[in-house]
C-alpha cells in the first residue's frame, strides 16, 4: 500500500525503488584508491499504472501537486514500510482513446525523488 500525504493512492503495475547515495566529492588518492564523501542516501521511486479513468487519473496527479509531499512505501532494504519527504519528477499520461466522450488514459508513469 502506497500513501501520499497519508492517502491511500491506486496501487502501481509497476514499483521499482532506487538507492542511491549523494557524494559531496568523490577523488582518487595517489595510490589510485577511490575516496568517496558520501553525505546521504536517497531512494527515488518509479511508478507506472495501467489504464485509468478520468477520475482516476485526476486523483493520482492532484495528489502531488504540492511541492513537497510525504510518500509512505514498501521499502526493499528495510523490509518495512518507510516514509520519505519527495518532490515528482516528470509526468507522462498517454491518452488511449475516448469513451462516450470521456477520455481513458493509457496509463501514468512518475518518479519520486527523495528530497
Amino acid at each position: 500500500m502506497i500513501s501520499v500525504n497519508g492517502i491511500t493512492i491506486k496501487t502501481p503495475q509497476t514499483l521499482a525503488v532506487g538507492i542511491y547515495d549523494v557524494a559531496k566529492n568523490a577523488d582518487r588518492n595517489a595510490e589510485g584508491t577511490i575516496l568517496i564523501d558520501r553525505v546521504a542516501v536517497k531512494r527515488k521511486l518509479e511508478m507506472e499504472w495501467p489504464a485509468l479513468t478520468n477520475a482516476e487519473m485526476s486523483t493520482l496527479l492532484s495528489a502531488v501537486t504540492d511541492v513537497f509531499f510525504s510518500v509512505t512505501y514498501p521499502d526493499p532494504q528495510t523490509g518495512a514500510n518507510k516514509t520519505i519527504t519527495c518532490y515528482v519528477g516528470d509526468r507522462t499520461a498517454p491518452m488511449l482513446m475516448y469513451r462516450s466522450g470521456v477520455p481513458l488514459w493509457e496509463g501514468l508513469k512518475m518518479n519520486f525523488i527523495e528530497q
